[in-house]
């Protein structure tokens, strides 16, 4: 099997350290950090061998630049403010240099994963290739998936079906970490009695669409499309 490894939230994740004071800034230094990610990530990769024959392991991490933000300014707005962590570009580097990790020039790391899943998957199979990552966004995609979050830890095999209905619920549901809300006050009880009856990619679009017309009338179908390349991750090549 081919692991694809999301890495983003974890070298997040191997920054910070428990405050044991209040004076403590709650920041690892560089090798503590450094420890951290290893030790996290060999214990990812051990929980699957418990399982699965794992034949490579590809690590995905620091993409720079983001064409999202060429599509709308809003785009992950909310995060213009927030603090960094002091050593993150120089962990995202030491990932690069020890894993030889590969990073994305103006998309996103989990385009790149995306992109990566098909390809191989089209070559070895469906159950051939994981990825692992805590991100949501992989659902829309018919993979296996290993979210290893404390409070899951759970290899997901989502199906065709369950990619579309997970990939247009959000269209209506929206992505709040990375500010994309176009139908305001539609949650999530509201969308799965809306789009029970949906069964294709077809009938996804024409009900989510129909939606958009009656919040956005003329707008309807420049705003479904502005979302929609919000959310899609990029499985295909492009310049």
């Amino acid at each position: 099997m081919i692991v694809l490894v999301d890495a983003d939230s974890l070298v997040w994740s191997s920054c910070y350290k428990f405050k044991e004071s209040p004076e403590d800034d709650g920041w690892n230094d560089i090798e503590e950090a450094k420890g951290k990610f290893d030790e996290v990530l060999m214990k990812i990769i051990n929980d699957l061998e418990a399982d699965y024959e794992l034949d490579r392991v590809l690590i995905f991490n620091g993409a720079k630049g983001n064409f999202r933000k060429e599509i709308s300014a809003d785009y992950k707005a909310n995060r213009i403010n927030r603090e960094l962590p002091p050593i993150l570009n120089e962990l995202h580097q030491y990932v690069r240099d020890q894993y030889d990790s590969i990073s994305a020039i103006n998309e996103e790391t989990d385009d790149v994963v995306a992109r990566y899943w098909k390809n191989t998957v089209s070559v070895l199979g469906k159950y051939e290739v994981m990825i692992v990552s805590i991100d949501k966004d992989y659902k829309q995609l018919p993979c296996l998936m290993y979210n290893y979050g404390k409070k899951h830890q759970c290899v997901y095999d989502i199906s065709e079906q369950e990619a579309l209905s997970n990939f247009f619920s959000q269209m209506i549901i929206g992505d709040p970490a990375d500010n994309v809300n176009y139908c305001k006050g539609y949650g999530i009880k509201f969308t799965e009695k809306y789009l029970i009856d949906c069964n294709s990619r077809y009938s996804y679009t024409k009900k989510v669409l129909k939606l958009y017309q009656s919040i956005y009338s003329d707008q309807a179908k420049t705003k479904f499309r502005e979302c929609y390349q919000l959310l899609k991750l990029r499985t295909e090549e492009w310049n």
